[in-house]
């Protein structure tokens, strides 16, 4: 009979960690496929949208391959690409058979798809305080027109101050979209299967032109952006408040590294790249923005992607010039040997000469 007991007990034991043990079995299986499952991001480097995703993936943590779509040399309008993202825009995610474009949907989906033990959680639980004041400032953020303050501060210098961009670019930026405008024109007639989507996008980078090179619209756009920088400034004044201890890690929605911040680090990031920190903080005028970037800048997901890219001259044209060269390998050879061929028979005809004047002498 003790026996019997004793039998139907394990039974009883066994039923019961069966399913614990098939859904821890479960959980691995996908932790594996997580971590075995690739990533690749196109992007380009000075992209706005692009920053934002790659902080996210390196705050994450996670393994991604990247392919630098180069906008200098018009990639992005390439066929192939166009074909991965109808508007022609960047970043573009690609995950198994999944292709995102939107850089919110993005980061979303990394949110969502990448959550295993040991990454970086960026958006709290749904339903939380902390979850609807992250919220609320990606959405302020993520609303601001940061296209037309780059574009803005390019074709009108006089907006900032201690730009990191060169004096020529405003006349190369004006040069590069009349051209891009032709090009997209001949590409239309070239891929009659994409033809809508390069006239749509010639017809969008035509009106930003004309509000981008409006100083009126600029300087609305620039007013609204105090009222933003107040709301993020109360903010994190809030955090001093709720952390008087000294040392203590102050973020903008918590004591976390959010998605907000990510948001809020880039936006920084990008106005003191086009000149516009002096007007939105230091000299003791939002003193809480000024530590919170010096801090940001340090983490090291901060670093790895946007360390070295306020050097527009490597980050940009550096690539450019390589792929010039990579593209055009066997006219840029030809030619270098012509050169080569000509300089020797110079020096040549050089020594010749030297040799006939010494023999005269």
């Amino acid at each position: 009979m003790a026996s019997e007991n004793t039998s139907e007990a394990q039974e009883e034991n066994s039923a019961l960690l069966e399913p614990a043990t098939e859904q821890h079995e479960a959980q691995l299986e996908t932790d594996v496929a997580q971590r075995e499952s690739k990533l690749m991001l196109y992007h380009w480097t000075q992209s706005f949208n692009s920053q934002k995703v790659r902080l996210a993936i390196a705050e994450k943590g996670l393994r991604c391959e990247e392919y630098d779509v180069s906008l200098p040399l018009s990639e992005h309008n390439e066929p192939w690409f166009m074909h991965l993202s109808p508007t022609g825009e960047v970043p573009v995610l690609l995950h198994d058979d999944h292709v995102i474009c939107d850089p919110t949907q993005i980061m979303e989906y990394l949110e969502q798809n990448f959550n295993d033990e040991g990454t970086l959680k960026l958006i709290p639980e749904e339903g939380s305080t902390y979850y609807h004041r992250v919220q609320h400032y990606r959405e302020l953020l993520d609303s601001l027109q940061m296209d037309a303050y780059t574009h803005g501060c390019i074709l009108h210098p006089e907006l900032t101050v201690d730009s990191h961009i060169p004096a020529y670019a405003a006349s190369c930026i004006r040069a590069q979209i009349g051209n891009t405008q032709t090009e997209l024109r001949k590409l239309a007639e070239e891929n009659p299967e994409l033809k809508d989507a390069y006239i749509a996008k010639q017809r969008r980078l035509k009106s930003k032109l004309y509000d981008h090179d409006n100083m009126k619209y600029l300087k609305k756009l620039l007013d609204e952006l105090e009222n933003v920088m107040d709301q993020v400034e109360t903010e994190l004044q809030r955090r001093v408040e709720e952390t008087p201890e000294e040392g203590s890690p102050l973020w903008l929605c918590g004591d976390f590294f959010s998605m907000a911040d990510v948001s809020l680090a880039v936006t920084l990031h990008r106005l003191k790249f086009l000149g516009l920190s002096q007007r939105y903080w230091g000299n003791g005028h939002r003193v809480n923005v000024e530590t919170y970037y010096e801090r940001v800048v340090r983490r090291p997901a901060f670093k790895r992607v946007l360390g070295h890219v306020n050097n527009i001259l490597i980050s940009a044209l550096l690539p450019v010039a390589f792929r010039v060269a990579r593209k055009n390998a066997p006219v840029i050879f030809g030619t270098t040997l012509l050169i080569g061929i000509l300089g020797g028979a110079t020096y040549l005809a050089f020594l010749y000469m030297k040799k006939r004047v010494t023999l005269f002498c």
